[in-house]
């Protein structure tokens, strides 16, 4: 059972919740293969940008795309080593760090997506292995990948102006205090998302309890986001499940990124509490339930895009793919013309439509005007 008992007024909101869940799950019921996949890859792309620059990671939704689309040349996945100095040199080595957050955190979701259920019950190694995916291309982090922290990890913040040091988080302590903790939760975890009412409760107190062991050298906060992907996709409710693999929850986690920490530290005042009845988790489920209320919204603006996007022309598409072919190209009518061969009214017009369907943003006035892709 859950560390605390909500309130009638959180159960009330996460009965409205599921209606919506359910309404937003019919409505996805007829989606051909293709759109699925479209509204999948939408999810994917807005959580690993979300999640990775959370952290502080640098690169753009349109820049993720791109890494995406060339690690699926031609339909088949290909290993980021094979990618690895085309990539970098496409998007500039000062940013090689975020390159390799972004395409670990891309692993982990990938494999969260497609091997849900086949990971159920949850274990300690495979949390460990997930870890492992996460930082398996930075090669720093070779002798703790997959491993439980050995050393202290608290999360402290810096104020250089004054220089005033402020612990945000005071996890579990490394050793026999972090791996009892990780059995405890993963045992409690598997007893209880299964019979618990409120799934959605359950998965937030497994990701708080998570963070609060910070179990991990580094990479708990990107790991923490996807488990609670990953534990919507465990569920006994077809509803949440169904509907899990198309909402970008860790998108409006980023858009409320202040409120996010400040929720976090007031569950639990940024101390590890071995009972977890200590921690205070019901205003971390109300920031929960904003979140995928917000991301629910996003469903329905992406099926409309993808609608749009069948309705494209062969010009309007060939305009398109010209921004498709780099990370995040700025292009001049000009060099629209001069890569499509199309007549300069025939790209106009395009232009002006894939910008009014948003696919396009427009970027100055003028002689200098430019257009880019919008995610």
């Amino acid at each position: 059972m859950l560390s605390f008992a909500p309130s009638t007024k959180i159960e009330n909101e996460l009965k409205m919740l599921q209606e919506l869940f359910v309404e937003t799950y019919r409505d996805l019921e007829d989606l051909s293969g293709d759109e699925a996949k479209y509204l999948n890859r939408f999810a994917l792309i807005s959580n690993i940008g979300a999640s990775t620059r959370i952290e502080n990671a640098v690169l753009t939704d349109q820049e993720i795309e791109w890494v995406d689309t060339v690690l699926n040349e031609n339909g088949k996945t290909t290993a980021y080593d094979e990618k690895r100095t085309f990539i970098l040199d496409k998007l500039s080595k000062d940013r090689e760090r975020s390159i390799e957050e972004v395409v670990g955190c891309r692993q982990v979701l990938t494999t969260i997506y497609l091997q849900a259920d086949e990971l159920f019950p949850l274990t300690e190694a495979v949390t460990r292995g997930l870890h492992h995916d996460l930082l398996r291309y930075y090669p720093e982090a070779e002798s703790h990948a997959g491993g439980y922290k050995t050393a202290s990890n608290r999360v402290v913040f810096i104020n250089h102006e004054t220089g005033e040091h402020r612990v945000v988080l005071d996890p579990a302590p490394p050793g026999i205090i972090t791996s009892t903790a990780m059995a405890e939760l993963v045992k409690w975890y598997n007893d209880t998302i299964l019979k618990h009412p409120w799934p959605l409760l359950v998965a937030t107190e497994f990701v708080f309890r998570f963070l609060s062991i910070h179990p991990f050298q580094d990479g708990n906060g990107r790991l923490g986001r996807a488990l609670f992907i990953l534990a919507l996709l465990q569920s006994k409710d077809k509803y949440l499940t169904g509907i899990s693999s198309f909402v970008a929850v860790d998108r409006h986690i980023e858009q409320n990124r202040s409120l996010y920490y400040t929720v976090l530290h007031q569950c639990s005042a940024g101390k590890f509490q071995a009972d977890s009845t200590h921690y205070n988790l019901e205003p971390l489920g109300w920031f929960f339930i904003k979140v995928i209320k917000s991301s629910l919204a996003d469903v329905e603006i992406y099926r409309q895009k993808y609608t749009n996007l069948q309705k494209l022309s062969e010009s309007s598409l060939a305009v398109l793919s010209c921004f498709k072919a780099g990370k995040e190209k700025r292009l001049k009518v000009a060099d629209i013309v001069t890569e499509t061969g199309l007549p300069r009214r025939t790209v106009q017009y395009a232009l002006n439509t894939l910008t009014k369907q948003d696919f396009l943003q427009l970027l100055g006035r003028g002689a200098g005007s430019r257009y880019q892709l919008l995610f």
